[in-house]
């Protein structure tokens, strides 16, 4: 335990109940990703999908709603718009996956584990995710920075630079 940690302790303060939790990362990630048609643009990007027509036809997602999300990502910086020109159309943005869109692959394969352990159909998961250069399935993994892998058991909560306790009532 921490000097900081002991010192709230000790003022009878407990940093798991009596923090300002409006001060939380999970939080902010889901104002952006926390929505079912954002996740499931993801995925269809992941899968290979570019273009509004492509999400359109795969989701059945309402193009209203299509066009929101796919801003929102572009905004946020998780995809980037290029344009493509087809022979005779005109030129249109395709959507693609920006590095910080990348780094979301693992919450979503987490998602798409647990999915797959749980919610799948009775005849098995819909969609396989493989590795492309041995062909073994892919798995979501929890390891510290030195490499170790980690169960939930073993993860301690601990407060961070931004820690702020609640306000006094």
């Amino acid at each position: 335990m921490d000097a900081r940690t002991e010192a709230l302790q000790d003022a009878g303060m407990d940093t798991r109940l009596d923090r300002d939790a409006s001060n939380c990362s999970i939080a902010r990630t889901l104002e952006v990703v926390g929505e079912k048609w954002t996740i499931l643009i993801l995925r269809e990007v992941w899968y290979g999908s570019s273009r509004f027509g492509d999400f359109e036809r795969v989701l059945g997602c309402p193009r209203n709603l299509l066009a929101a999300r796919l801003r929102m990502l572009v905004e946020e910086g998780i995809l980037a718009t290029e344009t493509y020109k087809e022979p005779g159309s005109r030129s249109r943005p395709k959507y693609v996956i920006t590095p910080k869109g990348m780094d979301l692959v693992p919450a979503v394969m987490g998602l798409l584990q647990w999915g797959d352990r749980y919610r799948a159909d009775p005849e098995g998961p819909a969609m396989l995710t493989r590795h492309r250069g041995c062909g073994a399935p892919v798995d979501a993994q929890i390891r510290c920075e030195r490499g170790h892998a980690v169960h939930a058991e073993d993860i301690e909560s601990v407060p961070g630079p931004a820690f702020r306790m609640k306000a006094a009532e």
